[in-house]
This record gives structure tokens, C-alpha cells and sequence, in this order.
């Protein structure tokens, strides 16, 4: 038997023994009612230590607010209100702590408060271990404990336990026990409900039979044994597949597979579909990251396709594959080196025949591009950089495929080979500086069908150009900014094509001439502008106080020299009437990589000018102490050129294009036009006459173009700014499609939208019995674009479209949205889809529909937000009808 005793200390008081006031709290496992027993009250908190006995092995330390008392007769010790018990990494704290010297144990129990209600509920913590229990009971010999109705918190999960037993510190058994990831512990609405559970804190659960429970009701789901992992590291494991029919390819089981946690910096998921009239897909996902250096996503997807049955007439089979691979350096990596990767490449017509919910909206993408390229930077005088690129653009509706692998580019910085050794450059002479650029490319162009294959390297075009940018800039009267340069370029081919005409066959003949060839070529251009201002006050009384008018004229002039020795004739011959011969003039570098230098002299000046209009008006703001300026008209531009060296037609086209501020930082509308001063014949083709001398007016109106986008929600009305979310995790975005959601959403295993945050109501406090229409979150987002041409007459509008998406909170947890469109022009919706979300505080419901067109389907989604329990969830698809 192991004795306390108290340190004895020299400031020692003793007190006369009275009888005790205070009435005894009862032991509620089944010890004896406490008896009156003396009281030692204390102004402050009481701590003291008790001497290491025999069978402990530290310290136990003890302090209390009220009293602390002394059983010799029990040999026990009383700790009471805000009471607490310290013993190597086990502290307990608790309303009532009994200390039992006897049996080497400890009993911590709640008080009542004022009222009655059962306060100061005992906590037991132990390492990085909390349970809140009613009643402990805890030896410090064998280390074990009893725990009375516990609640602990283990990641997303919350544990309650009727009985627990402390086996040691790292294992727990427990009966009739409750876990859910609910946060509302007390009334959850679900759980999962366990006889006998074994509990690794921090690692596992381990139960015996296991029955889910929604609202207190018993459901058929059931399980005759459970293991739920807690640990808050990645940890591999199965993933549930969805199941779903379709018209074409039968049953289905679709997303299953299994998570390869790798390490701490990469991961690997791997999911295949499997249809029951033998389709079947394979997707591999890999996610990696290091801080601080770089992270990136590979994704590749391969589905063999099958419709209808084998023998019917409408069998097909077709396999169709992507891949998508995204890397960011970090930029406090290397400062001089970069690296960096935005791959999407594979069958034009994957997202078309996809019918995987992630893809949703990515179909209508008509472009897949790629570009991987590494950047140096190399220090000095001057410096040099280096960029190595590959990149890829492939067009879905056409199958073309252009590539170049790789292209290497270097430039030199600039040179002021004349500039003074210390000061300010000045003047002409010394503002002279020259730059070195090089570009070396294999350029491939090729089709799906012919894609890595050996005709496909065949068929590439490679070169190298160097171009040498001589330039220097100066003061004119002081007002005028006059720039001159001039540019040298050389470029050197490895392909030629020499062409003939054949009067047997009557066709041209095309020679492929490989080996080495260049050409060089040079041109000249100045310009000189200026800035003028315009200032209108109408006095600091008036709503609009002053107006500015900013002018930039410029003017410009450019010079190309002829380069007819790379060019070269053959003659077409009509042997039936010679008068019908005609020369022909071509460069054998025609095809290749870069194109061949004019054969005419040109020499064309350019007149510029462009406009800004602003306002200062008075601010709304009384205590503002200065006007507010808006801008009115934002760099409005007119532009033409004049050919001094063309025989006719000597006069461009008008081009004028600017925006228009609607609503300040949110709504522009910007604007593209062409006027035409030439007339038109017959034919509808310009000829060398002024509109007007034919009988029209000054200017012939050839083209318009009308866009603006505007983005608003809510927020705009309160102080919360969102973020933008990082795009490398949103799978539409790196599938080539838009970063917003005017062509729809698309979804993940999850069904989660991808541009959906963790919990899309957290931080609401609102209560749901209040009002709520004053405050209804929103967003809405808008694309409006018209073109009209009448380049020939046609007087029409070829496009005319607006597009629009939005997002509301109808009710609380409630989330009502859509995307869709109009065509204006053929008077047609443009794809919709229509979105349902219900946040069901620990589970998620969503609801996406296509309500019409060749791809009408719906998709709907319940499950555990939980990312431990993801696979707790039902979900059910009707695909669209490929047969459409």
C-alpha cells in the first residue's frame, strides 16, 4: 500500500479542525457517501505535491479553488470546485477529484451550479488525447481508467461512449458507443452505432457489428464489423464506384478503384468504369507537391467505347483517350530558372463522347493547347536569357494538330554601345542600342489519324532566325517623342519547294529540295507623337466640377525594300490559244518554315490618335474632402495607313476601337469598328474609287464588333472580398475550358462542383427562424458579344449571342443555379444546365440537369461531406442518348 503525505513547508500554518458546511457530493460508482469532514478554505488556489510512493513514478500534483481535505480515516484526499490532478502526461480536471491512497486511484465527478445542473464535467487529457466524460475513474498503478459517457473529438469524427475502459494510453475500449462526423453531438443527424468498439486515438476505430442511424432511426445499413481510419495523415484505401444504366451500354459501375498514398509529396488514384455490354475506362490521377518548390497535377484518361451489341447493325466501337499534366514552379524557387507545364492533348473527340461527369463542361471546348517551356536567366552585362518550349494546339472540329517540338529562344539584353559611362543618356547618338534574338523551331503539322506517327516526323518543317533590332529614341522641340529603328533578319530553312508547270499532266509540279538554304531581309520605321490635354472647369458647386480630354497623335512611317532575288516564275501554257498563257511568280521558300520576304517595294505611312475623357464629380461622400474621378471614355482610338508606294487603293481601312465605362471597375463595353472609303463594283470587290464619288456616302461601314462581360453578386453590396481560387485545381479550367461556369459545371468523384469551396455555407450564423429575404446571397455572371459585317454587301449579323450563369441562396442551405445562353440570331438556347445543391450539415446533396439538347441528362448525388466516410454516398445518372 503506497502512502501520500504532504511537504511540509516553512511557512507552514496550522488551523483548528471545525466541523465541515459544506454539503457532500455522492460518488456515482458506488463508493460510500462522503461524511462532514473538516474544511480548510483558502483565499487563493491551493497547490501542493504529493512524495513519490513506492509504486508511483513521478510526481502527482493537485490544486483546488475551494478546499482541499484530508481523510486520515479513509486515507483520501478532497479536491473541490475547478479541482484538478497533474501525474506525468495525464492531467484531469474536474468539479470533485477523490484521491484514494488505498487503491492508488482517482475519481474526478461534475457539481452541481446554482441551478441544479450538473457543471465542471471532468476532462481527461493525456498527450495530444482530450475525452470529456461524466465520471472517471482512474488507477495509477496499472495505469487504467473508467470513463463514464466520454466525448472525444479524433479528426472529423466525434466519439461517444457509454463505458470506457483506458486500456493504456494509446488503446480504448468502449461500450454502446455513438461516432459521427456531425458537429452537433448531442442530436446528431446520423451516426453510426457500435455494442463494442476497440479506439486507436489518432489512428483507428475497430467495431463489431455497426448499424447507421439518420435522425435517431435505425436504417438496413449495417455492417458485421466496421474500420474507420482516423488518421489525419493520407492513407490508401478503396474507393466505392458509383452504379447507374444507360440506353446503350447496359449497367454500369463507374469512379471505382482504389488511392495510393505514395508519400508525404505525391499521391496516385487510380478509378475504372465498367459497362455491362463490355465498355470499360481507366483514369490515373497523380497529385504532388514540394513547399516552396513546385506542385502539379497528371491526369490521364483512356475509355474503350462500346454502343449497342456485338452483331446488331448499330455496333461501333471506338477508343478514345487524354492526357493533362499541369506543374507551377513556386517563384521563390530559383529566381533565374523557370519551369513549367500546361498539358491538355489527346482524341478531338474525347470530351464530345465522354460521358464522365467531370467533362460536363469541357464538350463545347473546340481547342486543346499545351505548352511545356523552361526559362534561364543568365546574369551580366549583358545578360542572356534561354527559353526551350514545346507546345501543341489541336483543333476538335477539324483534327488539325500543330506542334512545335521543341523551339529554342535567346536573346541578348541591349546594348548602348554609345551611351556615356556615367549620367543620363540624351540625344539621338546616344540613346542608339542594339539587341541579338534567335529562334530555332521544328514545327509539325499533322492530323488525329497521323499522330506520332513516322509521316509525322517526315512532314516537319525546322529552322533558325536571327533578327537584330536596331533602335534610339529622342526629344523633338521638346513636345514631340520620335522613335526610329530598324530591324536585320535572317533566316535559315532546311526545306525548299521548287515548282514547274507539266503540259502533258497540265498540273504544277512540286519539287521537295532538302538541305540547307537562307534568305535575309531588312526594313525601317519611325514614328513621332505627342500628348496633348484639354481641361473644361464648371466650379467645386457643380455635380460635374471638370472635364479632361488626354490626345496621343502619333504618326508613323515604315520603309520594306524588295526582295525579288528569292523570287522566281514558271508559265502556265495553254497549248489551245497562246494568249491565255500566263507567268507565274513563287519563292521556293513558299511552305517553308518561315515565309519568304515581299517581292515589292512598300513604303506606307500610319496616322494614329487616341482618345481618354474623365471627370472629377462630386463624391456622394459628405466627409470626402476631394471630388471623385470617373472615367467617361477610355482609350478611344482611330487608326488608318496610307501606301505611298501602291498603285491603287492606297487607303486602309478606318479602324477605331475603344471601351466604354458602364458602371465603374465592373461594366465595359468595348467596341470594334472598320469604315471603308473605297467603293464596291458589281462583284463586290473594292476598286480604285472614293464611296462617295459613286454616288454613297463618305465612308462605307464594313464591320462592328459589341462585347462586354459583367460579374456581380452579393459581396458588391457588403465589405467581404473573395478570393480567387486557385485554377491548377479546377479540372474544367485545366480541360481548355472556361475558368467560370457559363458553359456549366462540371463535377468530381465527389460530387462536388469544382469550383465549390469545402463547405460552401461555412461562416453562416444565420439563424433559420429568421428573416431572411433582405440578405440572399448571390452571384450572376454575363457575356454578351454581336458582330455585324458588310465587307461585300451582306448588311448582316453573323454572330449574336448572350451567355449568362448564376448561383442563389434561395432559403438557408439551399443553393439554386444555372448556365445557359441565347443565340439572338437563330433565336435558340445555347447549352443549359441547371444546378441544386442542399448543404445537409454533414452531408451534401446536389442535383445537376440538362434539361434539353442532344445531351439531356441528369445527375444526382447524396453523401458524407466527411473525406473519411466519401464513400458513404448514392448517386444516380441518366446519361445522354448517344443515338440522338
Amino acid at each position: 500500500m503506497s502512502l501520500a503525505q504532504e511537504i511540509k513547508t516553512a511557512n507552514e500554518v496550522r488551523i483548528e479542525a471545525q466541523r465541515d458546511t459544506v454539503t457532500g457530493v455522492s460518488d456515482s460508482l458506488a463508493i460510500s457517501p462522503l461524511l462532514p469532514m473538516p474544511e480548510v478554505r483558502q483565499d487563493t488556489v491551493f497547490t501542493d505535491t504529493i512524495r513519490r510512493p513506492q509504486l508511483l513514478t513521478d510526481v502527482v500534483k493537485y490544486e483546488a479553488v475551494d478546499y482541499m481535505r484530508l481523510s486520515p480515516k479513509e486515507n483520501r484526499m478532497y479536491l473541490y470546485n475547478q479541482a484538478q490532478i497533474t501525474y506525468e502526461d495525464m492531467v484531469i480536471t474536474a468539479g470533485l477529484i477523490i484521491v484514494d491512497n488505498n487503491k492508488n486511484e482517482v475519481y474526478a465527478f461534475g457539481i452541481p451550479d446554482s441551478t441544479g445542473a450538473y457543471s465542471q464535467k471532468p476532462i481527461f487529457t493525456q498527450g495530444q488525447n482530450t475525452v470529456e466524460p461524466d465520471s472517471i475513474r482512474f488507477n495509477f498503478s496499472s495505469q487504467k481508467a473508467l470513463v463514464y459517457n466520454s466525448r472525444t473529438n479524433q479528426g472529423s469524427f466525434n466519439v461517444i461512449g457509454e463505458v470506457t475502459k483506458r486500456q493504456n494510453d494509446s488503446v480504448y475500449y468502449m461500450q454502446n458507443v455513438r461516432f459521427t462526423t456531425s458537429e452537433d453531438e448531442e442530436n446528431p443527424d446520423y451516426y453510426f452505432y457500435a455494442r463494442r468498439i476497440k479506439f486507436v486515438p489518432q489512428k483507428k476505430i475497430v467495431s463489431g457489428l455497426v448499424n447507421m442511424y439518420i435522425a435517431d432511426v435505425p436504417t438496413p445499413l449495417g455492417l458485421p464489423f466496421g474500420y474507420f481510419p482516423m488518421t489525419e495523415e493520407q492513407t490508401s484505401g478503396f474507393i466505392i464506384p458509383s452504379f447507374g444504366q444507360t440506353n446503350q451500354r447496359g449497367y454500369f459501375l463507374q469512379n471505382g478503384g482504389y488511392y495510393f498514398a505514395i508519400s508525404d509529396y505525391a499521391d496516385l488514384l487510380v478509378l475504372g468504369d465498367y459497362y455491362t455490354n463490355g465498355s470499360y475506362g481507366l483514369r490515373l490521377e497523380s497529385n504532388y507537391a514540394v513547399r516552396y518548390k513546385f506542385r502539379g497535377n497528371l491526369n490521364f484518361r483512356y475509355e474503350n467505347l462500346l454502343d449497342s451489341e456485338r452483331g446488331f447493325p448499330d455496333f461501333s466501337q471506338r477508343t478514345v483517350y487524354n492526357l493533362q499534366w499541369t506543374h507551377n514552379q513556386d517563384a521563390k524557387a530559383n529566381p533565374s530558372s523557370r519551369f513549367s507545364a500546361s498539358v491538355n492533348l489527346g482524341s478531338s473527340n474525347y470530351y464530345q463522347e465522354s460521358v464522365n461527369q467531370s467533362n460536363t463542361a469541357n464538350f463545347l471546348n473546340n481547342t486543346l493547347r499545351s505548352s511545356v517551356s523552361y526559362s534561364k536567366t543568365f546574369d551580366g552585362e549583358p545578360n542572356v536569357n534561354i527559353n526551350i518550349a514545346a507546345t501543341h494546339q489541336q483543333n476538335t472540329n477539324t483534327q488539325q494538330i500543330d506542334m512545335t517540338l521543341p523551339t529554342l529562344q535567346a536573346s541578348m539584353g541591349r546594348i548602348f554601345p554609345l551611351a556615356p559611362k556615367l549620367g543620363v543618356k540624351k540625344g539621338l547618338i546616344e540613346n542608339i542600342n542594339l539587341q541579338y534574338n534567335m529562334r530555332a523551331e521544328n514545327r509539325i503539322s499533322t492530323t488525329d489519324s497521323l499522330f506520332l506517327s513516322p509521316q509525322m516526323f517526315r512532314d516537319a518543317n525546322y529552322g533558325v532566325q536571327h533578327s537584330i533590332p536596331l533602335s534610339t529614341n529622342f526629344k523633338l522641340f521638346r513636345h514631340f517623342s520620335v522613335t526610329s529603328s530598324a530591324n536585320y533578319q535572317e533566316s535559315w530553312v532546311f526545306k525548299t519547294f521548287d515548282r514547274s508547270y507539266d503540259p502533258n499532266t497540265r498540273q504544277v509540279v512540286v519539287d521537295t529540295i532538302r538541305g540547307f538554304d537562307s534568305f535575309r531581309s531588312y526594313n525601317f520605321n519611325t514614328s513621332v507623337g505627342t500628348t496633348l490635354y484639354g481641361m473644361k472647369s464648371f466650379g467645386r458647386d457643380k455635380k460635374i466640377q471638370a472635364i479632361r480630354h488626354v490626345m496621343r497623335p502619333s504618326i508613323s512611317y515604315n520603309i520594306n525594300p524588295a526582295f525579288d532575288q528569292y523570287w522566281d516564275e514558271y508559265e502556265i501554257v495553254n497549248e489551245q490559244d497562246p494568249a491565255l498563257n500566263r507567268i507565274v511568280e513563287y519563292s521556293r521558300f513558299q511552305g517553308s518554315l518561315y515565309s519568304p520576304p515581299g517581292q515589292n517595294f512598300a513604303s506606307s505611312l500610319g496616322l494614329s490618335i487616341s482618345n481618354t475623357l474623365e471627370a472629377k464629380v462630386r463624391d456622394k461622400d459628405s466627409t470626402a474632402t476631394e471630388p471623385k474621378k470617373i472615367t467617361l471614355l477610355n482609350n478611344f482610338s482611330v487608326g488608318t495607313a496610307y501606301n505611298l508606294a501602291g498603285d491603287s487603293l492606297r487607303l486602309a481601312p478606318i479602324n477605331m476601337r475603344g471601351s466604354i465605362p458602364i458602371i465603374q471597375n465592373k461594366l465595359d463595353i468595348n467596341v470594334v469598328a472598320n469604315l471603308d472609303m473605297y467603293a464596291l463594283d458589281n462583284n463586290n470587290r473594292r476598286i480604285d474609287k472614293l464611296n462617295i464619288a459613286n454616288g454613297g456616302s463618305l465612308f462605307r461601314f464594313t464591320m462592328a464588333n459589341v462585347s462586354f462581360g459583367y460579374n456581380f453578386s452579393s459581396k458588391d453590396f457588403t465589405d467581404d472580398a473573395g478570393e480567387n481560387k486557385d485554377r491548377i485545381d479546377n479540372e474544367t479550367f485545366r480541360g481548355g475550358g472556361r475558368p467560370d461556369d457559363l458553359f456549366g459545371k462540371g463535377t468530381d468523384v465527389d460530387g462536388r462542383f469544382f469550383d465549390e469551396e469545402e463547405d460552401v455555407f461555412e461562416g453562416d450564423e444565420r439563424e433559420n427562424d429568421q428573416w431572411y429575404n433582405y440578405k440572399i446571397p448571390w452571384n450572376f455572371r454575363m457575356q454578351y458579344t454581336m458582330t455585324y459585317n458588310n465587307t461585300a454587301r451582306q448588311n448582316e449579323i453573323s454572330s449574336h449571342s448572350i451567355m449568362f450563369s448564376g448561383d442563389i441562396e434561395i432559403a438557408p442551405k439551399w443553393v439554386v443555379g444555372g448556365s445557359s445562353g441565347f443565340d439572338l440570331k437563330d433565336a435558340g438556347f445555347t447549352y443549359t444546365q441547371l444546378r441544386f445543391q442542399r448543404d445537409l450539415d454533414s452531408w451534401r446533396m446536389s442535383f445537376n440537369w440538362v434539361p434539353f439538347s442532344p445531351r439531356a441528362s441528369w445527375y444526382f448525388f447524396i453523401g458524407i461531406k466527411s473525406a473519411i466516410l466519401r464513400d458513404i454516398k448514392y448517386d444516380k445518372r441518366n446519361e445522354p442518348d448517344r443515338r440522338l
